[in-house]
């Protein structure tokens, strides 16, 4: 495990590892039959493990919240289906995040590209895939905390809803918006888990082929953005006339409304502790937080304005098509001096539609030069929606 990960990133992305009597144990009772059987897993700690304290990224969790004596509703149904928890990933604290950085246990680094970041918040379980340590790791996905690391490594991952049973008893972050999700690193591993955990017992795509489009979004690199209009060619042709400018229009106030209403609620989350722990938050991770006492009414106005347009803009889209086609990071893996405001802002914006929208998206990778990768986001109305078995057979031809 160690020669997987550069030196120094073994800390930065494992939480915990299960020990190995309880592995082998694991590997040697797995049932056959099941659609998972003896596949190995990675979970962002941020769900509950009985008996396991709970960290999130932090160092005081545990603290104020004991931990559980039953394992969560998500990793109790991956064992059903044959799965085995290997261990727990590092997160960007509370999942307040896009970057990966965490000052307590280390900046999640991209595998591949020691010295870039892996994205975030998921950013331990995105990093534990791309190393080839496990071909499925659990995340969660807010504001893109699967998406944004999924296009940095190239891996391909998968966002469900808001209110799934599998995140209602995952510490919280945004819960209008908070998801549970997964990755893996090719689009086979892909199916063979969205058929285990989204639909299973069901097979076969949608006939005759969905209809879709490819939106781009402003503030892309120019290199980002060509490869993502020839990636996104293989599944629809670039969006046009109104429904080009009603999108556009809508989801120009997505970064607004996604920051007015996500404050609020990552406020309520953390009030009763937050001012006597404040020396123990990541001062980024505090400076969020305290964003709450410089919201206006006004502003919080605007934003659930902004809110509702958006999903207005999606409502009508989905009435004539079956799913649309976002970038999913306006760049390659950042630096550490990349990971600042201006980017954050640059990649809210494209990720915030669809979290708005409460809706499941497929990241699939899209491979740039130098052997970097961007994604693109292929957003549709539900989760067991048979446009994602087809974007998965598309490239798997």
């Amino acid at each position: 495990m160690d020669s997987a990960l550069a030196p120094g990133q073994r800390r930065a992305v494992i939480a915990s590892l299960e020990p190995e009597s309880a592995l082998a144990h694991s590997f040697g009772s797995a049932s056959r039959q099941a659609p998972l059987a003896g596949i190995p897993f990675f979970l962002k700690d941020m769900y509950p493990v009985a008996g396991e304290p709970m960290f999130a990224g932090s160092t005081f969790l545990p603290e104020l919240r004991p931990a559980s004596l039953h394992d969560g509703a998500w990793i109790t149904d991956l064992r059903k289906a044959g799965a085995i928890l290997a261990g727990r990933t590092h997160m960007h604290e509370f999942a307040y995040g896009l970057t990966g950085e965490n000052p307590h246990y280390g900046d999640c680094e991209h595998p591949g590209f020691p010295g870039l970041t892996t994205g975030g918040s998921s950013s331990g379980s995105a990093a534990a895939v791309a190393a080839g340590i496990v071909p499925l790791a659990i995340g969660s996905d807010t504001g893109g905390s699967i998406r944004l690391p999924a296009s940095f490594c190239g891996l391909f991952g998968f966002r469900l809803t808001p209110g799934h049973a599998w995140i209602r008893d995952a510490f919280p972050l945004d819960p209008s918006f908070d998801t549970p999700g997964w990755f893996t690193a090719n689009a086979a591993d892909m199916r063979l888990a969205w058929d285990a955990l989204v639909r299973p017992g069901r097979s076969g795509s949608q006939s005759p082929p969905p209809r879709g489009w490819y939106l781009e979004l402003p503030g892309l690199d120019a290199g980002v953005s060509r490869a993502c209009l020839e990636a996104a060619a293989v599944f629809a042709p670039p969006a046009f006339g109104e429904t080009r400018s009603d999108l556009l229009g809508a989801f120009s106030r997505g970064s607004e409304a996604y920051n007015a209403i996500g404050i609020d609620e990552a406020w309520a989350v953390h009030q009763a502790w937050a001012r006597s722990y404040k020396e123990r938050y990541d001062p980024a991770v505090w400076a969020r937080l305290i964003r709450v006492e410089s919201l206006t009414d006004p502003e919080r106005s605007v934003g659930r304005e902004g809110a509702a347009e958006i999903r207005g803009a999606w409502d009508r889209y989905f009435r004539e098509s079956d799913f649309l086609i976002l970038p999913a990071s306006p760049c390659a893996a950042l630096d550490k001096p990349g990971c600042n405001a201006q980017n954050r802002a640059r990649i809210l914006a494209l990720q915030a539609p669809a979290s708005i929208g409460g809706l499941p998206v497929l990241t699939v990778p899209v491979p740039l030069p130098g052997g970097l990768t961007s994604g693109l986001q292929i957003v549709a109305r539900r989760a067991d929606s048979s446009v994602f078995a087809w974007a998965l057979d598309q490239l798997g031809r």
